[in-house]
């Protein structure tokens, strides 16, 4: 069973030694969907980890959950709200194009994940999934979104998550902007009133 829990400052290192495990990481630091394409680019992987650095000082909510198996960083799960990711949720996006940009600031996305070589196919995905739901609910979030790769498409962009993985932790597709991916939703809220519901028959 992993550990996971939110980054903070001083997990900072071991998210560097994760990141610096895999050529894509080490140069994306999970700032694609923060910064705009020019200064992403721009930024370079040096560029790309200072960003990060400077947010995750301050981030509140924290920028994502950092799995652990025996003291080691294994995963990685990137999380805030859709206001966060602003390259999301510009006039030019199109996988998002449909939402309600009233709820910006009360629906988080959880956008990418990585698991370290050798970790994979074990579940770690999903555990990172529910935890973040969990943390969201914590916070009083409305809702819970991600944009993964359709159910047994081929792809290689695998950070992106899959749709079986979301299903499996009671997201629903709410629309398929392309044959490759899906948005997946977990209205928060309404589950919570009706558990007060239902306890409430009881």
């Amino acid at each position: 069973m992993s550990e996971i829990l939110p980054v903070t400052e001083d997990r900072l290192d071991d998210l560097a030694e994760l990141f610096e495990s895999n050529n894509a990481t080490k140069g994306c630091w999970c700032m694609a969907y923060i910064l705009s394409r020019s200064e992403y680019h721009h930024g370079g992987r040096g560029g790309n980890r200072e960003h990060f650095e400077q947010m995750a000082a301050t981030a509140d909510p924290p920028m994502g959950l950092l799995a652990y198996r025996e003291g080691r960083p294994i995963g990685w799960c990137a999380l805030g709200p859709r206001t966060r990711y602003p390259p999301a949720i510009s006039p030019r996006a199109t996988i998002l194009r449909d939402r309600d940009p009233d709820e910006d600031e009360d629906v988080w996305l959880v956008p990418c994940f990585f698991v370290r070589v050798g970790e994979r196919r074990r579940g770690l995905t999903r555990e990172m999934l529910n935890t973040a739901v969990e943390l969201a609910r914590e916070r009083g979030v409305k809702a819970v979104e991600g944009w993964p790769l359709a159910s047994d498409y081929p792809s290689a962009d695998e950070y992106l998550g899959r749709e079986q993985v979301f299903e499996a932790c009671g997201f629903e597709c709410i629309r398929r902007p392309s044959p490759r991916r899906a948005v997946m939703r977990l209205d928060l809220q309404e589950a919570s009133s009706q558990r007060r519901a239902r306890t409430q028959k009881l």
